[in-house]
């Protein structure tokens, strides 16, 4: 059977709502052939590094297959498929606990980024036919960025595929969901789908 954790997060300053929480339980219940024999596992971490440097070794220890993290980028209008990890972090902008990190740096003396291991074409390809996508090298120096690099730090040989991806702002509470907005998320579920079911082939070649 094929282990799947698919994380997101929760809320943090400027992002009262955080639509990747939403999108990792939407994702847990999507049926269709190509999700059978597969394990979902899934977690919304608090927005703070002391709650991904807590609850990541725990979903690591699961030995998962694949592990798909998806994150708000406020700022973005696509869903971006990271390629690296930075080995950076800011040292202004504090997770939901106020607490910032004391350093510029993840890991002090190791590379300045670490490449993903997913097959990125192939991700683009399968999302962006469901939603405006576009690869990026850059996946900030936020949380995000830390959960992608802590994670690809783990993955020895290949294993397990990582993929970080950010997506854009879906702005509305649960409770009042426009027309509107419920399309654009459905449209977003959609490619996390098919984001989710290309890893899972990826997976077993």
């Amino acid at each position: 059977m094929t282990r799947v954790v698919i994380a997101g997060f929760g809320p943090f300053p400027g992002a009262p709502i955080n639509p990747s929480a939403l999108l990792v339980k939407a994702l847990a219940r999507r049926r269709r052939p190509a999700l059978a024999g597969v394990e979902r596992v899934t977690h919304v971490f608090s927005t703070s590094y002391a709650a991904v440097d807590r609850d990541l070794p725990k979903l690591l220890a699961l030995d998962p297959d694949i592990v798909l993290v998806f994150g708000l980028a406020g700022r973005r209008e696509q869903l971006c498929i990271e390629t690296r990890a930075r080995n950076a972090v800011s040292l202004t902008f504090p997770g939901a606990d106020r607490c910032r990190p004391l350093q510029g740096a993840i890991v002090i003396g190791k590379p300045r980024s670490l490449r993903g291991n997913a097959p990125f074409a192939t991700l683009l390809g399968a999302a962006r036919e469901k939603f405006p996508s576009r690869l990026s090298h850059d996946a900030g120096r936020y949380l995000c960025n830390y959960a992608y690099w802590r994670s690809l730090q783990e993955a020895k040989h290949g294993r397990p595929l990582v993929q970080f991806v950010h997506i854009p702002p879906v702005r509305f509470a649960p409770e009042r969901r426009s027309r509107k907005a419920r399309s654009c998320f459905g449209r977003l579920v959609r490619a996390g789908e098919a984001i989710l079911i290309a890893l899972i082939a990826a997976s077993r070649r």
